[in-house]
């Protein structure tokens, strides 16, 4: 038989052996992920979603000792009954409530999410315990638009009106982007999970990269049914972007020896929230801030799929570490 002939057999051969091999393991993964899925959807919440905002609106200046003794965290000492009495009244604040209750005529569909999310972080973090959830208004302070804590989780609710909402003129545009309702479970999500990803103590960029790498695949985990661009706060086009320069923008990273700096200016240009990320070429204006996050998370990917470890593990592990065992190479 001819030396090709015989070639062309073998490979015929080994291809359908591969695609069996391929299609097996396909079945396996796509088992596990069912089982796991399941066993999460089995697991028992209990919290509640208290709408201070609506009680709030509804009260009279007679109810205010009542909501201060029911409410005591959101009444701090220092301020006198006649501050929230004036609150009641105040115009602003009664168009900024009544804003809310037109975005929010109910939450059922958050308390959803919020009740998948929880799930999730008892089924990787055991000793979680569902916090009380309470819906407020904070006069736009976004920067503290959700506060979590061990045992209360508190939402400002007029961040999240829509970015084009007239409250919001006058606000840079990235800002006002995350006032989107859509963002509320990735913004809990984020504050849960800055509760168990170690800062670094390695002030290199590759180190902060990770850190942030680190919560979004978190996030991966515990929202596996939210969209990539929502989880980084990205609009789709900007997750493309992101996607598509992927390899340049590693290219510069390494041809400027980033990675292993310790300069605090390498945070402001591709880590803190931003309008564009600042490589100081012609592409910065089409750049999503944060872009270095967006590397970070692609690295720690990298790492998760070529090693066996669990996310405790991982949470735990050094950047140096992740960055070496991931063999991370950005496709062309």
């Amino acid at each position: 038989m001819p030396k090709t002939k015989i070639n062309t057999l073998f490979l015929g051969r080994f291809g359908r052996i591969f695609t069996t091999l391929a299609l097996f393991v396909a079945v396996l993964s796509c088992g596990d992920d069912t089982k796991v899925a399941n066993e999460i959807a089995a697991i028992p919440v209990d919290f509640e979603v208290v709408r201070f905002d609506r009680e709030f609106d509804n009260a009279g200046p007679g109810d205010i000792p009542a909501l201060k003794k029911k409410y005591p965290y959101l009444f701090p000492e220092r301020f006198a009954d006649s501050i929230w009495e004036a609150m009641l009244t105040d115009s602003l604040q009664r168009v900024v409530r009544a804003e809310v209750n037109r975005a929010f005529p109910d939450f059922k569909v958050h308390e959803e999410e919020l009740e998948r999310l929880f799930k999730h972080m008892k089924y990787y973090f055991p000793k979680f315990k569902e916090p009380k959830v309470i819906t407020m208004t904070n006069n736009v302070e976004y920067q503290n638009r959700i506060i979590a804590t061990d045992t209360l989780v508190l939402i400002g609710l007029d961040n999240y009106l829509g970015p084009d909402h007239e409250f919001y003129q006058g606000m840079s545009t990235y800002i006002a982007a995350d006032f989107d309702k859509a963002l509320i479970v990735s913004d809990l999500a984020a504050s849960l999970v800055k509760k168990v990803v170690p800062r670094p103590r390695d002030r290199s960029f590759l180190a902060q990269m990770i850190y942030y790498g680190k919560e979004l695949y978190l996030k991966d985990q515990l929202l596996p049914m939210l969209e990539d661009a929502k989880k980084i706060n990205y609009s789709q086009s900007q997750l493309d972007w992101a996607t598509v320069n992927e390899e340049p923008i590693w290219r510069n990273y390494i041809e400027n020896e980033y990675l292993y700096s310790t300069d605090a200016k390498l945070s402001a240009r591709f880590l803190d929230p931003a309008p564009f990320s600042k490589f100081g070429l012609e592409l910065d204006n089409d750049s999503p801030g944060r872009i270095g996050r967006y590397i970070g998370w692609q690295i720690v990917k990298a790492f998760m799929d070529k090693n066996s470890v669990t996310l405790a593990q991982l949470l735990n592990l050094p950047a140096d570490d992740i960055f070496k065992r991931s063999n991370y190479k950005p496709k062309r």
